[in-house]
């Protein structure tokens, strides 16, 4: 298991009230060993006009993502924290209706930096965005 403290999905939901989260309606799903998932509605939130899953709110689902994973990995979360350096996605496929789900999984967790997968599927599980998230390890401002 790759987490210091291994939450529930449940309560990394109480995590980001009155957020960009919270508005986007970004929901934790699960917890594995390695990996989180998350979904996200398709509706007036997080659509473009033409109707389709904006690549914005698929990036802030890929962000979130990555970034509270890399926190769930810090040994101590009073001491330093997490900040995105990076992040790229491909947007493959379209989405006009229902949930995406999101899985993360890291590819590289060094002491400084993070990297991380993010996939995201449509409700027919066919991907629609992967993305690829850096973050970086800093010493918490006191």
């Amino acid at each position: 298991m790759i987490w210091k403290n291994k939450p529930t999905a449940e309560q990394l939901g109480l995590l980001h009230p009155n957020t960009l989260v919270d508005h986007l309606g970004i929901k934790f799903t699960e917890v594995g060993d390695d990996f989180l998932k998350a979904t996200m509605p398709v509706d007036h939130r997080t659509k473009q006009p033409y109707g389709l899953l904006h690549g914005g709110a698929s990036v802030a689902l890929a962000e979130t993502m990555g970034s509270v994973a890399s926190a769930l990995c810090i040994e101590n979360v009073l001491t330093h924290s997490v900040v995105g350096v990076e992040i790229n996605a491909n947007h493959l496929k379209s989405a006009r209706k229902g949930l995406v789900t999101g899985v993360v999984k890291p590819i590289k967790l060094g002491r400084r930096l993070h990297v991380w997968n993010i996939e995201i599927f449509n409700d027919k599980n066919e991907m629609v965005c992967i993305s690829r998230l850096t973050t970086m390890i800093i010493e918490a401002k006191s």
